[in-house]
């Protein structure tokens, strides 16, 4: 059947099952990013290429247990471990990446990021430590705060990018291979997708500015602003669908935060793990490079969020740069009022949290007001407000 017959056809069935001729009306989904969605796609303007990354097949990480340490082959590691050799490991503490020297058939990667975002500094000393040392990726751009404390999509990357622009002037271009940028996956499916392959363009166009072709490392994780501490099943749920969205979205590590939000046990370790096992080995979707080039709906809105990513990177600049917009409050600033815009949306129920403002409804215990400050970027769950 043609695309032209096609439409009209979807159309019709459409009005028949909603009984209206106004189907667009009660169609028609809001976002707070500024995205236009509509409900049925036929083409997409500009078919993108296909986006790499920069792993085969994408790292399932998971944070170190001596009991996990024979089927696990990647590590997230908080303090040190002797022995651990063939592995992947993702060093999470500053002082332990200063302690670490690789033999050369290691593979490690910094997740420290080297930014001060109270103050709007660059830690000079530690970058000039760690990029000395012999990691695969010394450098952690952590955007994964900004998502948590309710930044939009378009100004989580457009940050990434200001950030990342940082570097480049204080260290040259040099240091775009050896950077890692280390991001928050919310619940959102085929938006979060769309961001890291969206990111995964603004970067390369980055890159080009100065005369380069790189791709971002991407470790993805799963984000603690939609979790609530007594739905643990319905966390385990959402961050499944985070893993996949990261994963089809082209990650090159996955990452799942603990699904008990208060406290952590070895089994829900296991579990945590187990949930990025699940998906890699019976779904297969960690090994494909771009799984969703050629969806309509995706592409559009990839290119879309990139649009206004790039846009908000010309703005910072413009404006002096990312870390002169902290230093006036304005990048906390512009993150409050998102994160706010989401938070009055989840107190309508515009934004639905099972088991929190919908089966069963809970009361609202905190106000707005009480939970977020425009003079800081921190994390802020959204079941707060009824816990």
């Amino acid at each position: 059947m043609s695309d032209t017959n096609t439409f009209p056809n979807w159309e019709n069935l459409v009005k028949k099952q909603l009984k209206t001729e106004d189907i667009y009306t009660i169609l028609e989904k809001e976002n707070l990013e500024g995205i236009e969605v509509k409900p049925f796609y036929t083409e997409v303007q500009k078919p993108l290429a296909n986006l790499p990354k920069v792993e085969e097949s994408t790292h399932l990480v998971a944070r170190y247990h001596e009991s996990l340490e024979d089927e696990v082959f990647a590590f997230l590691l908080d303090h040190n471990v002797e022995n651990l050799e063939q592995k992947t490991i993702f060093v999470n503490n500053k002082d332990l990446a200063g302690h670490i020297s690789p033999k050369e058939e290691d593979q490690y990667f910094s997740l420290i990021d080297v930014f001060n975002e109270k103050e709007g500094t660059i830690d000079d000393q530690l970058t000039k430590e760690l990029l000395s040392k012999d990691f695969r990726r010394s450098i952690c751009v952590d955007i994964s705060l900004h998502q948590n404390a309710g930044a939009a999509i378009y100004q989580q990357l457009g940050i990434a990018l200001a950030k990342t622009k940082e570097l480049i002037e204080a260290y040259g271009t040099d240091i775009l291979n050896k950077l890692i940028f280390r991001i928050a996956i919310g619940g959102n499916y085929f938006f979060e997708m769309a961001k890291l392959r969206a990111f995964k363009m603004v970067f390369n166009q980055l890159s080009k500015e100065y005369g380069l072709d790189d791709i971002p490392y991407i470790f993805a994780e799963t984000s603690l602003r939609n979790k609530a501490v007594s739905d643990n099943e319905n966390n385990l749920i959402r961050s499944t669908l985070e893993l996949a969205s990261a994963m089809i979205g082209g990650a090159d590590a996955v990452f799942t935060n603990n699904y008990l939000v208060d406290r952590t046990t070895d089994n829900s370790e296991e579990i945590s793990f187990k949930q990025q096992i699940v998906l890699a080995y019976e779904s297969i979707i960690n090994v494909f490079e771009d799984a969703a080039n050629g969806s309509y709906y995706v592409e559009d809105i990839t290119r879309q969020i990139a649009e206004k990513s790039w846009a908000l990177l010309v703005e910072i600049e413009e404006a002096g740069g990312y870390l002169e917009l902290i230093k006036q409050g304005i990048i906390q600033k512009k993150i409050c009022e998102h994160a706010i815009a989401e938070q009055q949306w989840i107190e309508e129920g515009k934004i639905k949290l099972i088991g929190v403002n919908l089966y069963p409804k809970l009361e609202v215990k905190k106000s707005i007001a009480e939970l977020y400050n425009e003079k800081e970027i921190k994390a802020v769950r959204w079941a707060e407000m009824f816990e």
